[in-house]
């Protein structure tokens, strides 16, 4: 029996792409054989997943997991919303949500975690998820919230099962863990769902993203020839607009269309200590094709 090295492991990785223990096997199976290994590999589907890896993935799901006093959410991205509604993705999903409660938010630890019952890690059994559904597919972000004796709430727009959809929040209130607040919390997660939120509080604000905003209505202000004293004046008001926009705690309550945040949660005699909101796909640059374009160059027109 040839000794399967660490070193040959990781060489199969990086020609393949397939997962680590799955590389190790394969060196077994083949005793020793880079080649074998390899052709093993392929009639297992797994070294395809290696082509697909560098597909746009934009699509897949936002997956929450809630435990007492704390919450966790992941973006797991796929190449097609088709994927979403397969069901070995949205138990990935589930599954890499509830590990993210104990690895955190660094996102190569969560990779690295065990994945429960199959002797792999998160990482390669992502691996082998890819080579059987056929898409590229990435674990993009996690956040998670900790409020120990306090509550953090979630909700999931448009969800297809408890959990799992398109976009998610999570909300963090230190205050007494009652069903009044855990409600209020749910409530919160829907007004930031909807209203995108920068920043929690007026102190958060980014400081070169306000610096921005600032110059901007200066140069807006100035053109309309009023004096430097003026402008001044206008801009202070129309700050105070852009905070009302951009600052959880500043914005007008959805549920009522009157009520500052601030105002409805210290009435409930609770303190948002945290919120952290998930789009899908945000932020990813997508592919977009010419379909006549490509028939034309395909044709050597």
């Amino acid at each position: 029996m040839a000794e399967i090295t660490a070193a040959l492991v990781k060489d199969l990785r990086e020609t393949s792409g397939a997962g680590m223990m799955d590389c190790k096997k394969a060196l077994v199976e083949s005793n020793g054989d880079m080649q074998g290994a390899i052709d093993w590999l392929r009639k297992k589907g797994l070294s395809a997943a290696a082509k697909k890896s560098g597909r746009v993935a934009s699509e897949g799901l936002v997956g929450i997991a809630l435990a007492p006093g704390k919450a966790a959410m992941v973006e797991i991205n796929a190449e097609t919303d088709f994927v979403a509604r397969n069901e070995a993705f949205q138990g990935f999903v589930e599954t890499v949500a509830k590990l993210a409660l104990t690895t955190g938010e660094d996102v190569e630890a969560l990779k690295a975690a065990a994945y429960p019952g199959t002797g792999r890690n998160v990482s390669d059994e992502l691996v082998h998820l890819v080579a059987t559904i056929g898409e590229n597919m990435t674990v993009r972000r996690v956040a998670v919230v900790d409020v120990p004796g306090g509550v953090v709430a979630s909700y999931v727009h448009g969800a297809l099962k408890p959990g799992i959809g398109k976009i998610g929040v999570i909300v963090g209130l230190d205050g007494k863990a009652d069903e009044a607040i855990e409600a209020l919390g749910r409530q919160i997660g829907m007004h930031v769902a909807a209203t995108r939120p920068d920043a929690l509080s007026v102190t958060e604000v980014d400081p070169a993203a306000l610096e921005r905003e600032k110059n901007v209505l200066s140069e807006q202000a100035r053109a309309s020839g009023k004096p430097e004293a003026i402008i001044e004046k206008m801009v202070e008001g129309r700050i105070k607009k852009y905070y009302e926009d951009v600052v959880l705690l500043e914005q007008v309550w959805v549920h009522d269309g009157e009520s500052k945040v601030k105002a409805v949660v210290g009435q409930a005699g609770a303190r948002i200590t945290r919120f952290t909101r998930f789009h899908l796909g945000e932020g990813i640059e997508k592919e977009t094709s010419d379909f006549a374009a490509e028939v034309a160059a395909a044709a050597g027109v």
